[in-house]
């Protein structure tokens, strides 16, 4: 592909998410229905504690493992993944710190090399030799330090959903999706910045607004598995900082954009069309990539997996089909 494409076209080539922000909205859509899949879950030792891992489905495809969002957050969300679990295994679990994980007070563990080695022991302890390798949001930037840091071996494709690359260039992007706020909003989001009391009604207030056009825009299903799953603001407020749009964390200055070209595995990014990760921006780092591609899911925002699970399971299954369908050629 040379272009960016919007939605299904031409045979489909097809945040960092605070913990709070991925519950702002509720509904009474159905729950995805998992309890059919075959499926397992433990802990794992990793550096710093334990972690819990959930695994559905047997089928013969290569397995998928899914990086959750945050830093912070949990992995509850990929219960909707089920779909493909009749295909291949799928494999999630909490970090540390998070969900249903080890929840240690040592906030020196809150690093991206200690998250990038959890990924490798989540994968040795569950003989994932071979791998699909899926990150949202915090996970899309776990994802990429992962194969660019660590150069693992056995990765035979990434997707990057929504994903964070370059923590300057989200600040950019979010400043301009700010700037498009009415001006009601942004003079109350700058007052409180400008007073410091972003613990406000007021300010929490306008920030909804932000996340209900660039994180979840549409209804959602509700998810009894996520019910008193909680993620871990320290975390996020220690790495990334206070909202989606304004990063203070040790994440402020962090970036791979220059990077992606090491990444030579079949790659997709994928977005909703409302984003908080640009779309434009998204097809800016493609193009620095050997074998990598886009799909924007219209109507979409941050939670596009989500919020259209249809569209969002057809591209991924179409691209983990067309990188097995062409390992062999």
């Amino acid at each position: 592909m040379e272009r960016l494409l919007i939605g299904f076209g031409l045979a489909i080539a097809v945040g960092a998410c605070a913990p709070a922000s991925d519950a702002a909205r509720t509904d009474s859509l159905p729950s995805v229905a998992t309890d059919t899949v075959v499926s397992e879950e433990g802990m794992i030792e990793v550096p710093g504690g334990k972690v819990w891992y959930r695994k559905l489905g047997n089928g013969p495809g290569i397995p998928l493992l899914a990086l959750h969002g945050g830093p912070g957050g949990t992995s509850c969300r990929f219960e909707v993944l089920a779909p493909l679990a009749r295909e291949r295994p799928i494999i999630f679990y909490d970090q540390l710190g998070s969900g249903r994980s080890d929840h240690p007070t040592d906030t020196s563990l809150w690093n991206v090399p200690r998250f990038v080695q959890e990924v490798d022991a989540v994968r040795k302890a569950l003989k994932l030799d071979t791998l699909h390798l899926l990150g949202h949001s915090w996970g899309g930037a776990l994802a990429a330090e992962y194969m660019i840091a660590a150069k693992p071996t056995g990765v035979v494709s990434v997707v990057f959903s929504s994903p964070l690359i370059s923590t300057p260039r989200w600040i950019a992007d979010a400043d301009s999706l700010r700037a498009e706020l009415p001006a009601t909003i942004r003079a109350v989001l700058d007052a409180e910045e400008q007073k410091g009391t972003l613990d406000s009604p007021a300010y929490k207030a306008a920030t909804d607004s932000f996340y209900a056009r660039h994180v979840t825009r549409l209804p959602v299903p509700t998810e009894p598995r996520c019910a008193g799953v909680a993620g871990n603001d320290t975390i996020y407020q220690q790495m990334w900082g206070p909202t989606e749009f304004k990063s203070t964390g040790s994440l402020k200055t962090w970036t791979r954009a220059a990077d992606m070209d090491d990444v030579l595995q079949p790659s997709l990014f994928i977005a909703g069309e409302f984003d908080e990760a640009r779309p434009t921006t998204l097809e800016e780092f493609r193009r620095t990539m050997r074998n990598a591609q886009l799909v924007v899911i219209p109507g979409a925002a941050h939670a596009a997996m989500r919020e259209k699970p249809t569209e969002y399971m057809a591209a991924l299954r179409a691209f983990l089909a067309g990188v097995e369908g062409g390992a062999g050629k």
